[in-house]
This record gives structure tokens, sequence and C-alpha cells, in this order.
């Protein structure tokens, strides 16, 4: 029973001695060819290109949220969709139109949301 697992084991073993081995790599040879000067700029802390004014727990604006949950919403919805249309034969009709509801009731979300504005960004 335990020689199943043994390709499995072998797969891992080798994904981690590539990963090792390049970490190794990475790391010598940045030692021996790598130019190291040190900065003040490059060592002051980077915030989305601007300076760093206020508190790091400063508040963002609602309208950023919202594009972000917006966002991760409709990629769900691709992410359902190459599934869904890889096993389309099998599921049959039934599964055809279960999709076609569950994207309709995406796209009327989608068009609530244009309506009201929360795709703007001024």
């Amino acid at each position: 029973m335990l020689e199943l697992y043994l390709p499995v084991l072998i797969f891992l073993g080798v994904g981690v001695a590539v990963g090792c081995i390049s970490l190794g790599a990475g790391y010598v040879v940045g030692k021996l060819l790598g130019v190291y000067k040190p900065d003040a700029q490059k060592f002051s802390p980077y915030e989305c290109g601007f300076e760093a004014f206020e508190d790091a727990r400063m508040k963002f604006d609602v309208r950023y949220y919202l594009v972000a949950i917006l966002f991760i919403l409709f990629d769900l919805e691709i992410a359902f969709l190459f599934p869904w249309a890889v096993a389309l034969k099998e599921i049959g009709p039934v599964g055809f139109w279960a999709m076609m509801i569950f994207l309709s009731i995406l796209v009327v979300g989608f068009i609530y949301e244009w309506k009201k504005g929360a795709l703007d960004w001024e």
C-alpha cells in the first residue's frame, strides 16, 4: 500500500530540491556578481509612490473597498465558468440552466452596481 505513495514522495523531494537549489544559486550569484551600494533612498519605506506622511492605519475611501469587492465578485464568476465549460457535456441541460440562472443573477447585480455609479472613479 505504501508503494503507491512513492511517486508522490519522489515528486515532493524533487520539488523541494529544485526550490532549494534555485534559492541557493540565486543567493550565491547575487553575492558574487551583485553590487552592494547602500543608499538612504533604498532603505526608505515605499508606500504607493509617495512619502509616508500620516499614520499607517489611516482610513481609505470606501470606494476603494467597493471596487475591490466587486473585482473579487466578478473574478469568482470567471473562476466558476471554466469548470462549467469543461464539464458541460456531462452535466447536461440541468447544469446549463443552473449556470444561466447564476450568470443572470450576477448580470443583474452588475447592472445595479453600474447604475448606482459604484464603478465610476473620481
